[in-house]
């Protein structure tokens, strides 16, 4: 994993604290006791304070069931992922809101986000030759407003680098081939992630 100077990689204990702080979320807004709740002394982790872009990913039975998050560092971590534990778990135009009889089923990960940095390539030859597959999490954006991104574990799906621009071409609403044009902007950013054990009976 990859993390700029100015910020200090995170440990899996603290990454454990911002996933248990994102299922928190979910139970207290069902109105559920949280299950193992973080402390106000795990929260003020100074590395957990960084201004960083954090993703919340929710699998259910390993379907994806939620994943919202922000590429800028505009906010703390903590505070990304109390946010978009909820706009994952509730406000994802793709799903209905979660209820609390999927809980057990749920899965929860973690992605924080490297700061955004623009590949130049000068052809499309260069650009599949650039990409790093499971290491480079893309952003792709084109005319107007058109803009979309693929986290780096996206690409256990699409491994193949043409399949992965083209779907995420389509998720930005542009022709599944408009990556070839050489015409669209691309940015790169890398992750670490922290997930829930799945030998803990979730996600089975």
């Amino acid at each position: 994993m990859m993390a700029s100077a100015t910020n200090s990689m995170l440990t899996q204990q603290q990454g454990q604290v911002l996933v248990r702080l994102a299922r928190q979320q979910i139970e207290q807004h069902l109105g559920i006791q949280p299950a193992q709740p973080v402390t106000a002394e795990e929260l003020a982790d100074p590395v957990l304070q960084q201004q960083r872009g954090v993703f919340v990913t929710l699998h259910k039975r390993r379907d994806l069931r939620g994943c919202i998050g922000s590429l800028a560092a505009v906010e703390p971590v903590v505070e990304g992922v109390r946010r978009n534990a909820l706009s994952a778990a509730f406000h994802d135009h793709r799903f209905n809101p979660l209820t609390a009889g999927e809980l057990p089923a749920l899965h929860v990960e973690i992605s924080v986000l490297t700061e955004p940095q623009p590949l130049p390539y000068e052809s499309t030859s260069h650009l599949l030759q650039l990409l790093r597959p499971g290491i480079d999490g893309v952003i792709l954006t084109g005319p107007g407003r058109a803009s979309a991104t693929f986290l780096p574990q996206v690409w256990q799906q699409l491994p193949e680098p043409e399949q992965f621009l083209g779907h995420l071409c389509r998720k930005a609403g542009l022709a599944e081939e408009a990556w070839r044009s050489g015409r669209l902007q691309i940015f790169t950013y890398q992750v670490q992630s922290f997930e829930e054990s799945r030998s803990s009976g979730k996600d089975t």
